[in-house]
């Protein structure tokens, strides 16, 4: 039986293909995106051909997620997933980012999350069940050179969801991660640089790296075509047709290397997770009551 599936960021890469691979495998979907009937008209049409729900949500607007929320429910009569995809990324040395830019991707990035789980989140406790997919990164579990605000973003997100896993095990709410790698997409095209262009000043020549590294990564991922973007929409997917309580907390998506190593680090954390709730007597919390 299809689930009644939300997206956000439908109209970037990550969130288009997994919005037409849900619908493909016969999910009721509200595909969600920032003024779908302007900047993203395009997109959001092609989604409606497609047999999907388009709603207005710009996820750091406390009214905009709510009233995208409550008409997401009412177009599917009800909700049973949630997933977050809506982000931005950033690329840079770290110090010529500005106050104003960092408070503006922890906004998207983190709290968008949050707000949007929050809007919910009372649908999922009143009924006993439902998933949060939250897309985070391998940059979420380790820092890379010229990733850093968007790194700590990530990082906030993979603790935020293990927070609200372990707190809404008991009601039956699962809260799982997808950690994609880079793919080549126009994600990277839409990276945000730093402001403050005086203050790069200071790093000499050393300022030019990191545009000469972003050009030789891009040609990087061209010549792998095993990192083929479709993996991650397949993920999404099979976490959301996974029964309950049968899914992994965290999904490792990557294929040129980065990705193994990332799943080693999971897997030990999620040894020592397992040690210190049973050292606390709370590790009733790591399984989720489905």
């Amino acid at each position: 039986m299809g689930k009644k599936v939300l997206i956000t960021g439908a109209n970037g890469a990550f969130g288009a293909l997994a919005a037409r691979a849900l619908l493909k495998n016969g999910h009721d979907l509200v595909a969600t995106m920032r003024d779908p009937d302007e900047r993203n008209a395009a997109v959001a049409a092609e989604l409606r051909a497609a047999g999907a729900n388009v709603v207005d949500i710009d996820v750091t607007d406390d009214v905009r997620v709510s009233k995208g929320v409550e008409a997401a429910i009412s177009a599917v009569g009800g909700l049973d997933v949630l997933i977050n995809v809506a982000g931005t990324g950033t690329h840079g040395l770290t110090e010529g980012f500005t106050s104003e830019q960092m408070l503006r991707l922890f906004d998207i990035n983190v709290v968008g999350v949050h707000r949007m789980m929050r809007a919910v989140l009372p649908t999922f406790r009143g009924q006993g069940s439902g998933l949060v997919i939250n897309v985070s990164s391998l940059l979420g579990r380790l820092s890379m050179p010229f990733y850093g605000p968007y790194s700590a973003t990530k990082f906030a997100v993979e603790t935020l969801s293990d927070s609200y896993r372990v707190e809404l095990s008991q009601l039956g709410v699962d809260v799982v991660l997808v950690e994609p790698g880079g793919f080549k997409t126009s994600w990277i095209g839409n990276l945000v640089h730093p402001h403050d262009e005086a203050r790069l000043e200071g790093y000499g020549q050393f300022a030019k790296v990191p545009d000469h590294a972003l050009a030789g990564y891009e040609q990087f991922l061209a010549s792998k075509p095993e990192q083929d973007v479709n993996k991650v929409s397949e993920a999404i997917v099979n976490l959301v047709q996974t029964p309950a309580g049968s899914r992994p907390n965290r999904t490792v998506v990557d294929f040129i290397g980065m990705g193994e190593e990332v799943q080693k680090m999971n897997d030990q954390l999620a040894q020592v997770t397992s040690g210190i709730y049973g050292a606390f007597g709370v590790d009733d919390l790591l399984t989720l009551k489905a």
